[in-house]
Formats: C-alpha cells, sequence, structure tokens
C-alpha cells in the first residue's frame, strides 16, 4: 500500500453497440458544432469515416475538415499541417477517430491551438500546458493504446528519431466513445499487436512504482478481459461482443497506466519506435516478458501475484518465484500463440531491427520518461542487455 498516490479519469465513457450516434449531441454539451476530425487513410479505407460522418446528418453540427493523413508515427509535421487546417477552417473542436497516431496527433493539435504556439516542443515534458483545451472527442478503432483516457500524447520528432512525450492533464479528451462497429473490420495482425500493447499497459501499471490499489483493480480487469477475449478476437473478428470486451480491457488498461505510469518495456519500445520504426503494440508484445524478468527481483512478489489473471499454469505449493515465473511464461504463451494465428513477431529481428541499431536504441530507451518508475534501476548496460535478449 503506497503511503501517498493521486488517481484520476476526468473522461466521459461511451460504450456499447449504439455509442456512435451520441457523437453529435456530446459536442453540443461541450459548447462546439464544427469539429474537425482526425484520422488515417486505414480508418477511410475500413468505411469507418463514413459511419462517423453520417450521424452528424440531422443534427446541430458540422464537419469542418477532414484530415485522414495522419501516419503510423505521427510527427510534428502532420501536428503543424493538421493545426493550419483547424484555424483555415474555423473549426471549434476535435474529433479523433483511430489507432493511438490519431489519438495523440488530434491531443499534440489541441496544444498547438489551445496554447496559440507554433512551437509544440516547448511543451514538451509533463504539466507544461497554461491554457483550458479545445472539446477532443476520441473514438477508438483499435484495443490497445488507450489513449483516449490519458493525459499522455507521444509525438516523432522525425529529424532525431525520438518519440517525445507530452503529460499534462488538460490533454485527458472530454469523451471517449468505444463501439464495436468501429473495431470489427481490424486486421488480425493488428488486433493482435494492439491487444498485447493493452496488456503491456496493465502489467507494467500492476509493479511500476505508482501503482496503487485504484490502478491495480483497473489492471486486473483489463488483463482478465485481454486473456479471455483477444485470442478470440484474432481468430474471428466480426464478434462484436469480444471486440466490445477488447476495446474495454484497452480503456480499462489505459486509465491504470495513466495513473500508475510504465516502465523499462516502453522505454525500451518507444527506442524501438523512435529508431527502427517498430510499430508500438509489436514492440511491446517481444518485450513484455523480458521486461518482466528483468524486474523479478525487485517486485517478483507482485508479478506472482498476476499468475491466475493472467491464467499461468502454476501447481500446487508453487513458491513465490515459481508463480512469478510462470505468469511470464504465459506471457510469452499468448504471444506464440498468437504468432501462430497471425504471424506477430516474436524477436526484435523479425520485426524489422537491425543489429547494428541495437545501441542506438538501447541510448534512446535509457533518455525515455517511461524508465523512471520502473522498479529496477536501468543502466545503458542493462538497456543493451535486455534488447540483445529480445533480438
Amino acid at each position: 500500500m503506497p503511503s501517498y498516490y493521486e488517481f484520476s479519469c476526468p473522461v466521459k465513457i461511451l460504450c456499447g453497440h449504439a455509442a456512435l450516434p451520441n457523437l453529435p449531441y456530446e459536442l453540443e454539451q461541450l459548447g462546439a458544432s464544427r469539429p474537425a476530425i482526425v484520422t488515417d487513410e486505414g480508418v477511410v479505407a475500413a468505411g469507418l469515416l463514413d459511419k462517423v460522418t453520417a450521424v452528424f446528418e440531422g443534427s446541430n453540427c458540422e464537419v469542418g475538415a477532414i484530415y485522414d493523413k495522419t501516419p503510423p508515427d505521427s510527427s510534428i509535421t502532420t501536428v503543424n499541417e493538421l493545426a493550419a487546417l483547424y484555424k483555415d477552417k474555423g473549426c471549434d473542436s476535435l474529433v479523433a477517430v483511430g489507432g493511438g497516431s490519431a489519438l495523440d496527433t488530434a491531443k499534440a493539435v489541441n496544444i498547438v491551438i489551445s496554447e496559440g504556439t507554433g512551437d509544440l516542443m516547448q511543451f514538451q515534458g509533463v504539466d507544461r500546458l497554461t491554457k483550458p483545451a479545445k472539446p477532443l472527442v476520441a473514438i477508438p478503432t483499435t484495443a490497445g493504446t488507450g489513449s483516449e483516457v490519458t493525459a499522455v500524447a507521444v509525438i516523432t520528432d522525425q529529424e532525431r528519431d525520438v518519440k517525445l512525450p507530452f503529460m499534462d492533464s488538460r490533454l485527458f479528451p472530454h469523451v471517449a466513445i468505444l463501439d464495436p462497429a468501429m473495431t470489427v473490420t481490424l486486421p488480425p495482425k493488428i488486433t493482435a499487436a494492439t491487444g498485447m500493447d493493452a496488456l503491456t499497459h496493465a502489467v507494467e501499471a500492476f509493479y511500476c512504482l505508482g501503482k496503487n490499489p485504484v490502478s491495480d483493480a483497473y489492471s486486473v480487469a483489463a488483463i482478465t478481459l485481454i486473456r479471455e477475449h483477444l485470442v478470440r478476437c484474432v481468430e474471428d473478428g466480426s464478434d462484436p461482443e469480444d471486440r466490445l470486451a477488447m476495446a474495454n480491457a484497452a480503456l480499462l488498461a489505459g486509465i491504470s497506466f495513466s495513473n500508475s505510469l510504465v516502465g523499462v518495456v516502453h522505454s525500451l519500445a518507444h527506442a524501438c519506435g523512435g529508431v527502427a520504426h517498430v510499430p508500438h503494440g509489436v514492440a511491446n508484445s517481444i518485450l513484455l516478458p523480458v521486461g518482466m524478468e528483468n524486474n523479478l527481483d525487485k517486485v517478483g512478489a507482485v508479478i506472482a501475484d498476476l499468475a491466475p489473471h493472467l491464467g499461468a499454469k502454476v501447481s500446487a505449493g508453487a513458491s513465490e518465484r515459481e508463480r512469478a515465473e510462470a505468469a511470464i511464461q504465459a506471457v510469452r504463451d499468448l504471444g506464440k500463440r498468437l504468432s501462430e494465428l497471425c504471424g506477430l513477431p516474436t524477436r526484435l529481428s523479425d520485426a524489422g531491427v537491425k543489429e547494428d541499431q541495437l545501441e542506438a536504441i538501447a541510448k534512446t530507451a535509457i533518455n525515455d520518461g517511461a524508465v523512471t518508475y520502473n522498479p529496477e534501476e536501468i543502466t545503458y548496460e542493462d538497456a543493451l542487455r535486455l534488447i540483445r535478449q529480445a533480438f
């Protein structure tokens, strides 16, 4: 039990099979009527943008602008382009439709617009914002990042190949809309990667230094849903109940880690994304068991507590260490099963990382803010050892 902790989730959550049509009403309640929609080409190709724009028919709201060029790793350039479009079209709010990149992009655009700045970089870090944000509604089309309920945005500095974190309570979306109609078209491999991203959020939040009783409850609920529904979603993504369960898992994990934060797995994954452009969920999936093992000496008892929630096979009378190792093996087994089903990589070398990039990844990782909350102190040598272990 921590001697002191804080917990917050001010996001209004609409979740269910008919959640999306409530979008115009929620914008009106926020005093907005002309949103800029932030999305990507994949969302458009899947017909999901049409579902969103259709709900505005007959309402008092209209779409002010649509930006559908958000890249997988959103950049400062993308943010500036979108901010210019927002101003040019006279928009008064933001609707983010997509995965973590679209949602994080909308948050970063909100910084530029609300703060009236042309320099996003001056707000990098923690609690740097000074003005209220514009209304933002988040509609995730993946079940992974949890960005719809976090106060964090990660934007890539392409010139330095570094992912930059922005964290401030003003970055929380005002409303999150979870509707399984927005995730049923997600391909199996992306379903697997984003699901493992959510699992990593929940597991790291459960044992990293900011853990607390409230975040623990959210983590356990998320882990249980992922254990029960992720493989089923990858095997057959058409079941709306499984999709809704995974959407809730990602949301629960997002709420948890937004309060308790994450550790070395995320610092390494961010670095893999910045240096080698490995998708974040793929990197987390590969690195999660490695990071758990690295923390066994400091928080083995806590990791052992996760064994039943992960569905680990543990014999009666197993020791604390054996239960912790079984929990880690359960994560490895899940990754292996997903690899068999859809080709999700289990090694960094299979995900496109080159051996000559490992040192750069390790150097980048130890300067990532996530490493601060890891139970075990991480040096450059530690980071390089872990990244080689996953290679």
